[in-house]
């Protein structure tokens, strides 16, 4: 299987099966000389981790990292990080009675097909479980990109409810399940997915990811755009089915008034009076926020009957039973964190190469 590996001059490769005996990632081209530490990477694994809440599967894993590799006396030694994050809760029984029927939604056939064999515990390789790796490496990430660049998440539309934009608060993303950042949304979302999750079901949601004090300059101008390089990092997150920078795909519906973010010298910088393109120009970034929003699928893993076929060609019909999120997308706020902080990552060490 190729394809596992992510970035250019910071590259990670993440490694490991949902019902495997653990997951994780070695992580290549962080600089020496930067303090990591396992409690480093363990604040962000802890965000993405299972079981924090009834809206999110029951599977209880305590995502404990471990730093194999790379790190010596507390700091990176420039050489390859190696983190593993034992599996401890995996119910692979669970899975046992759909092993020959391929799940509607989910990669069962295709893998099938391709490979001529599947691990059907749980997904196996195809499990959103694999994103916890790719937490820990956005951790190693951050210590990349200083504390000068903060990256932000929160979940924005859970099904066919929004939030309310004029009531937007960064400090209550802190405060609820979701991290939604519309208190008042963040309550109607509660009775929404409850019933959801009463009934088997699941439901779609959208992640905007934002990052701020990005300078100015990072990407590249043709097949290496930032904007093209992020697009990648969050259409390969697991169920995601859509990817928007800035106005997205608002911007068909503005005139080229409304499009253009007009500029203007303050104190001797540059200041644009919006933000339309998302912080990227040309594929160069701006010195603007850099927004990014992703849209999420239903989980697929649901009790209700759905039609399908099996490995013998045989019309069934099939049902997952097992510990499921309910919205995949609660959880995938975390994630796509991590992945705008590795190509971030990537990026400044590709400029820092050309001595910017």
């Amino acid at each position: 299987m190729a394809g596992n590996s992510f970035g250019e001059l910071f590259r990670f490769t993440t490694w490991g099966e949902s019902h495997g005996p653990a997951i994780g990632c070695v992580v290549d081209g962080a600089p020496a000389k930067l303090k990591l530490s396992e409690a480093d990477l363990q604040v962000w694994l802890d965000r993405r981790k299972p079981g924090q809440s009834r809206f999110t599967t029951q599977r209880q894993e305590p995502d404990q990292v471990k730093i194999l590799s790379g790190v010596f006396e507390g700091e990176t030694t420039g050489t390859p990080i190696m983190l593993m994050i034992e599996n401890e809760d995996a119910r692979s029984k669970d899975y046992s009675a759909i092993k020959d029927s391929f799940r509607p939604g989910h990669a069962d056939y295709t893998y099938w097909k391709k490979y001529g064999i599947r691990d059907y515990r749980g997904g196996g390789r195809s499990s959103a479980r694999e994103t916890a790796s790719r937490v820990a490496a956005g951790g190693v990430a951050r210590k990349v990109l200083g504390d000068g660049i903060q990256i932000r998440g929160a979940l924005v539309q859970i099904g066919p409810h929004k939030v309310d934009r004029s009531r937007w608060e960064w400090d209550a993303v802190q405060d609820n399940p979701f991290w939604c950042p519309d208190r008042q949304m963040a309550q109607q979302w509660e009775g929404y997915l409850d019933g959801v999750r009463k009934s088997g079901s699941s439901t779609g949601a959208v992640i905007e990811v934002v990052a701020s004090g990005v300078p100015v300059g990072l990407g590249e101008p043709i097949y290496d755009k930032l904007d093209a390089d992020l697009a990648k990092a969050m259409m390969s997150i697991n169920a995601v089915k859509a990817v928007e920078i800035g106005a997205g795909f608002a911007a068909a519906s503005l005139s080229g008034e409304e499009n253009a973010d007009e500029m203007r010298m303050r104190d001797g910088k540059v200041e644009f009076l919006s933000n339309q393109a998302g912080g990227i120009l040309g594929g160069i970034s701006t010195g603007q926020d850099i927004v990014v929003r992703f849209a999420v699928k239903p989980t697929s893993s649901i009790l209700s009957p759905r039609r399908t076929v099996d490995i013998h060609g045989n019309e069934v019909e099939v049902f997952t039973k097992g510990r499921h999120d309910p919205c995949v997308g609660i959880r995938g706020v975390p994630v796509g964190e991590a992945m705008m902080a590795v190509v971030l990552a990537d990026h400044l060490l590709r400029q820092r190469a050309l001595g910017g």
